[in-house]
């Protein structure tokens, strides 16, 4: 990965449709989404993986009225991905992930396991806690978090992945199936390359590092 080119660059905001990604690289770049790390292993994700035209005109037609800009960047990606997050977390989500973990060995014995367990439960409640029973606001930092690894990830592979914000959720969630599910919207991502024609060369527009770091 250039990290000096990625200080430099913009995210990409026109994608070239004649430019597809590999499928070697794309399935790697899903791999790493599967594996991606989240707090206590919650994993509160569904990944909808739009990799053909009908997918990508899905999500497109379902960005309307002032989201409109944002359609032709998705049928022009090569492939685009919605993020979707659980509302909630019930004891058979945690129940799954703890027969999962035991599956795969996460831990060397019982006994370890059994107080990661527990650890995990009461973590959840905090949660809850914390935000008056609505733990969708914490699940959905995971859902982000995951989103800026795989920016870096997709970089790293030389492709670029950009997410955006500008959606209607109820309807992406009736586009794809969520509405009165345990599942919503969280963030839409376009992955492809750049359209050379379209590529901003105006440099980029940060605060000074004297503004933002406190270094002690």
């Amino acid at each position: 990965m250039d990290l000096e080119n990625l200080i430099t660059k913009h995210l990409t905001r026109y994608f070239d449709p004649n430019k597809k990604i590999p499928e070697e690289t794309f399935e790697l770049l899903l791999r790493y989404l599967r594996t991606s790390p989240t707090t206590i292993n919650i994993q509160p994700i569904h990944f909808f993986v739009l990799e053909t035209q009908a997918g990508k005109d899905k999500l497109a037609d379902a960005l309307v009225g002032r989201f409109e800009d944002n359609q032709e960047k998705v049928r022009n990606a090569s492939h685009a991905i919605v993020f979707t997050t659980r509302k909630t977390i019930p004891g058979e989500h945690l129940e799954e992930i703890f027969a999962k973990e035991r599956a795969d060995g996460r831990f060397a014995d019982p006994e370890t396991q059994s107080g990661w367990e527990a650890g995990a439960a009461g973590f959840v409640k905090i949660q809850s806690e914390n935000y008056g029973g609505d733990v969708l606001h914490w699940l959905e930092k995971n859902t982000y978090l995951v989103v800026g690894a795989t920016m870096m990830a997709a970089a790293s592979l030389g492709v670029d992945a950009t997410p955006f914000e500008g959606f209607d959720r109820a309807a992406i969630d009736e586009a794809f199936g969520l509405t009165d599910t345990d599942f919503t919207t969280t963030l839409l991502m376009a992955l492809g390359y750049p359209d050379e024609t379209r590529v901003s060369r105006q440099p980029v527009s940060r605060f000074e590092a004297e503004k933002i770091f406190t270094r002690m």
